[in-house]
C-alpha cells in the first residue's frame, strides 16, 4: 500500500477536516501501531494500526472503484444478444453490479474503471480528465493528420470507424492534448495520444476520416490512474492514494457545480 500523510488518512476516513486532524495529532490522541504520534509529517497506510481517541480507524469510502484491464474481444456490456463475451464473464462475480466508466469497444483493450457508485461513474464519465492511448494504424501519419491533431477537426460525416449501426454521423474533435509518433511507416504506424474526451469510437472515427484503420487501440491511463503492470483480464481495487485523489476530484466537481449556479 502507498503511504499518505496521517492527517489526510484521518480526514478521508472520518468527518474531521485536515486542519482538525492536525489538532488531534498534536493533542496526542492519535496512535500508530500502539504509539502516540504527534509528528504532523508522519506517513501511514492501512497496514498500520491507527487509533483515534482509543478507536480503530477503518477505511471508509462509501463506494468502491476498481481498475480492470479489458481484453480484446470483450464487450463492455452486461449481456449480449449475440452471445459474445463481456467483461462480466471475466470479472469476479462480486463485481457483477459494478458500472463501467464509459466504454472501450470490442476490439480495443486497456484500462477500464468500474464502480458500485452511479454518482462516481457519472462524475468520471463526464469529466475532462486526460485519457492516454497507444494507437496503431495501417498507414502513415500524414501532415494532414498532425494538423488535425493540433487544431481539431469538425466532420459532417464521421461514420467511417464508427459502428455500422451507430446513429452518430457527425462529430467534432477537439485538439489532442498531446501526441507522440513512435513509429511512422507506409505499412503500420504507432502513436501515443492524450485526449480529454470520451466520444463514441472517437479515435477510430478520427483516423477513419484519413482513410486508415485503427488496428490496435490500448488505453493506458485515465486521469491519475495508470494501467501499470496489471495483466489483461485482471482487476484491482484503487489504492489509498488513488481513493484520496478521487475524493479530492469529486469535491472539486461539487464546488464547480455550486459556482456555476
Amino acid at each position: 500500500m502507498e503511504l499518505v500523510r496521517l492527517n489526510k488518512m484521518i480526514s478521508h476516513n472520518t468527518h474531521y477536516s485536515r486542519r482538525e486532524a492536525d489538532e488531534l495529532i498534536k493533542s496526542g490522541v492519535v496512535k500508530v501501531d500502539g504509539k502516540v504520534v504527534t509528528d504532523l509529517s508522519t506517513q501511514v497506510s492501512f497496514k498500520n494500526k491507527i487509533e483515534l481517541n482509543g478507536k480503530l480507524l477503518f477505511e471508509k469510502h462509501g463506494y468502491s472503484v476498481i481498475v480492470y484491464h479489458k481484453q480484446k474481444g470483450e464487450l463492455v456490456s452486461k449481456k449480449d444478444d449475440r452471445g459474445r463475451k463481456t467483461i462480466y464473464d471475466t470479472l469476479p462475480a462480486k463485481f457483477g453490479h459494478y458500472l463501467s466508466v464509459g466504454r472501450l469497444d470490442f476490439a480495443s483493450e486497456g484500462l477500464l474503471l468500474l464502480s458500485d457508485s452511479p454518482e462516481v461513474v457519472s462524475a468520471l464519465m463526464h469529466s475532462d480528465l486526460e485519457r492516454v492511448y497507444y494507437v496503431k494504424i495501417n498507414g502513415m501519419v500524414t501532415q494532414a493528420m498532425e494538423k488535425a491533431m493540433q487544431e481539431g477537426l469538425s466532420l459532417d460525416d464521421a461514420r467511417k470507424g464508427g459502428h455500422a449501426k451507430s446513429e452518430i454521423h457527425s462529430m467534432d474533435f477537439a485538439p489532442f492534448l498531446s501526441y507522440r509518433i513512435i513509429k511512422n511507416s507506409p505499412t503500420f504506424s504507432t502513436i501515443k495520444v492524450m485526449i480529454n474526451e470520451g466520444k463514441n469510437r472517437e479515435l477510430r472515427r478520427f483516423f477513419g476520416y484519413f482513410d486508415v484503420d485503427v488496428v490496435d487501440l490500448k488505453r493506458v491511463s485515465y486521469g491519475k490512474i495508470d494501467l501499470g503492470m496489471l495483466k489483461p483480464g485482471r482487476s484491482r481495487f484503487f489504492s489509498a492514494s488513488e481513493y484520496s485523489a478521487l475524493k479530492d476530484y469529486l469535491e472539486y466537481v461539487k464546488k464547480e457545480k455550486v459556482n456555476d449556479q
